[in-house]
């Protein structure tokens, strides 16, 4: 029996008013250390992030389709990272681990809705890509600014539309007692064992909407991909596929990161993995995968790597 409903068979029915984040608390005599590495990590992403979307918007070459959902993957990344990680930051040196419990539904609401956009707007680069080479003649009247504008729109559709049925899904049972969330934010199978009620009903919600969520742009994603290695190798110019491959080796190496670990938190059973190999996995996708996205697009792009040197000469060496 999960915590709340030990709580609900022996009779406690005390309101839940907070609950206390005990993620990384059974290492106490590391948590200076924990505190200097992702105060570290998090002003990377922060530095990393912002500096990308300057880059796209003061740059006139990178005033494409594929570069500004690029800007708005880095908005997304800087918002659902600065839902998690401030409140961990103060935990790691606060004795009081608490977070009100309306503050943990506004943390959970506004995480799910960032990260459910994400994966939608990443299915939306990989449709770009398709576009871009194996429909290159109709690339420009398809890919408009309007259509761009839509898809970004549809993201967020997606994302406060699933967050209002997951944050809904939890907070709709009751709490009464136990407090204690295993994890180092308000996730939702921490928060499900905590529920003083059958949960049977609420997990399935979430495994068939994260299933859902994360299959359907998976779907196209995998699609839009196929249809692209296939125009791959149907190319002559071997200067030409390597272009081609940098591009998209660099999109499809994030996407597998972050449907891997979505999957692993979300999608299978709770009962299949531990507190500690759950957390582990979700500081990837909320905190490590947010950091990285700026370098893993950039590192092998010619075109933003050019336009970095351009603003670098501008700037730092003007004459």
């Amino acid at each position: 029996m999960t915590p709340g409903q030990l709580a609900l068979a022996s009779g406690n029915h005390t309101p839940v008013t907070k609950f206390i984040l005990l993620g990384f608390s059974d290492y106490q005599d590391l948590q200076e250390l924990l505190f200097g590495a992702f105060l570290l990590v998090y002003a990377v992403t922060v530095a990393g992030n912002l500096g990308m979307m300057a880059l796209i918007f003061t740059d006139a070459r990178l005033h494409s389709p594929m570069y500004f959902f690029l800007s708005v993957l880095s908005f997304l990344d800087i918002c659902y990272s600065s839902v998690v990680t401030p409140k961990l930051l103060v935990n790691f040196l606060a004795l009081d681990k608490s977070i009100s419990f309306e503050g943990c539904v506004v943390q959970l609401t506004f995480f799910v809705v960032h990260v459910t956009a994400e994966s939608f707007l990443l299915a939306s680069m990989a449709y770009d890509r398709f576009m871009a080479i194996c429909q290159p003649l109709h690339y420009g009247s398809v890919m408009s600014k309007g259509t761009c504008l839509q898809l970004v729109a549809a993201s967020y559709a997606f994302g406060g539309t699933n967050s209002a049925i997951q944050t809904g899904n939890v907070f709709a049972l009751p709490f009464c007692g136990p407090n204690q969330v295993a994890h180092y934010f308000c996730d939702i199978p921490p928060l499900l064992r905590l529920a003083c009620a059958h949960t049977d009903t609420a997990e399935v919600v979430l495994y068939i909407f994260s299933a859902l969520l994360t299959l359907l742009p998976a779907a196209v994603i995998l699609t839009s991909y196929s249809l692209v290695l296939v125009a791959i190798g149907r190319m002559h110019s071997a200067v030409g596929r390597e272009k081609v491959l940098s591009t998209c080796a660099s999109h499809f190496l994030a996407i597998t990161i972050f449907y891997g670990t979505v999957v692993f938190t979300y999608v299978q059973s709770h009962g299949s993995t531990s507190e500690v190999s759950s957390q582990v996995v979700s500081v990837f996708y909320t905190i490590i995968i947010p950091m990285l996205n700026p370098f893993i697009y950039s590192f092998r792009n010619g075109e933003v790597q050019d336009a970095l040197q351009r603003r670098l000469r501008a700037n730092v060496f003007p004459c």
